[in-house]
């Protein structure tokens, strides 16, 4: 899975298809815009494309021990940056042959920009709703799926190589593979995550929403600027969700085909990209909440996470579950 040859070229001839690539002009700024020091593209719009890092130590909730502390302090950012740029490897537990070791994890060693304690901003505990009873009966439907194993529909999208867990959407830091490129050309944005290489192409234009009756992994998503801001909705989700990466996954589970979706794009400067999103399902919690994470301008390419070559993972699990219901 971790074997990577580069992929964007694939994701820039579909660019080239929609039309002229729309060329990078830092120089070009808008005097009359507060946000004078966004590089903009030749039409006026806030640039932003290139790669952008998204890796964090901030967690999705606000931990127990920060109740009420909406921001890190100084210390706080210190520590906890020290803690995680000296993670080391350890033995598995008892019983567990391990997994990868440190190397191949890059889940970042930086908090957030806004040393905010937790990605979720609303509400301002930090920390998410109450879930509804039918999400909370997809949470369960869910384990008991892990557990039954009878085939491949019973794991993790993620396991089945079919989404990115950190791909989203909502993009949310996992353990690796943590880049998203954005693209923009007339009349189109797309966002092209490294995990398992899942690309959105966001039409701009006012054209008729997608059927209800047709569902997509990862939903159908249109576009509009607000200003210098970015707006991205997208509905139509399957029933299985978004994938997302541990810790968020089980917490994240109870997401169905109700979702509503919204995430602001909006470029704070050269070198930062802040991404917020609200996340609507009424069959999932008692009320929407929303998260904001800011990403870092990376001068790293994308790679394609070949996750189906030598997915050995899944045949190992499912066999391993049909033997012990065997014996």
């Amino acid at each position: 899975m971790l074997v990577q040859i580069i992929a964007s070229v694939r994701v820039i001839a579909i660019l080239f298809a929609l039309g002229s690539l729309v060329p990078v002009s830092a120089a070009a700024q808008s005097s009359s815009s507060a946000s004078s020091s966004v590089p903009r593209t030749p039409d006026g719009r806030p640039d932003l494309q290139g790669v952008w890092d998204f890796g964090s130590v901030t967690p999705l909730q606000r931990p127990a021990d920060l109740a009420g502390k909406e921001f890190l302090t100084e210390e706080d950012v210190s520590a906890l940056e020290a803690e995680a740029a000296a993670r080391v490897d350890r033995p598995p537990p008892p019983g567990q042959t391990g997994a990868y070791n440190r190397f191949w994890f890059a889940d970042g060693t930086k908090v957030v920009e806004t040393r905010r304690t937790s990605l979720i901003v609303d509400p301002p505990d930090g920390r998410l709703p109450a879930y509804a009873s039918a999400g909370e009966s997809r949470m369960a439907a869910r384990a008991a799926a892990r557990l039954r194993n009878a085939g491949p529909e019973d794991r993790d999208v993620d396991e089945r190589c079919i989404l990115g867990f950190n791909s989203g959407p909502p993009m949310l830091p996992g353990a690796y593979n943590n880049f998203v490129q954005v693209f923009q050309v007339p009349g189109y944005v797309a966002i092209f995550n490294e995990m398992v290489h899942d690309v959105r192409l966001v039409p701009l234009d006012d054209r008729p929403p997608l059927s209800s009756d047709i569902k997509q992994w990862m939903g159908s998503s249109t576009g509009r600027w607000e200003g210098d801001t970015l707006v991205v909705e997208t509905g139509n989700f399957r029933d299985l969700g978004t994938a997302h990466p541990a810790p968020n996954m089980e917490l994240l589970e109870a997401l169905g085909p109700e979702l509503h979706l919204v995430e602001r794009f909006s470029r704070l400067n050269e070198d930062t990209l802040l991404y917020q999103f609200t996340v609507n399902d009424p069959t999932a919690y008692a009320k929407p909440w929303s998260g904001e994470l800011t990403m870092a301008k990376s001068d790293n390419a994308l790679y394609e996470y070949a996750c189906h070559e030598g997915n050995y993972g899944l045949f190992n699990i499912l066999a391993g579950a049909q033997a012990a219901a065997r014996r």
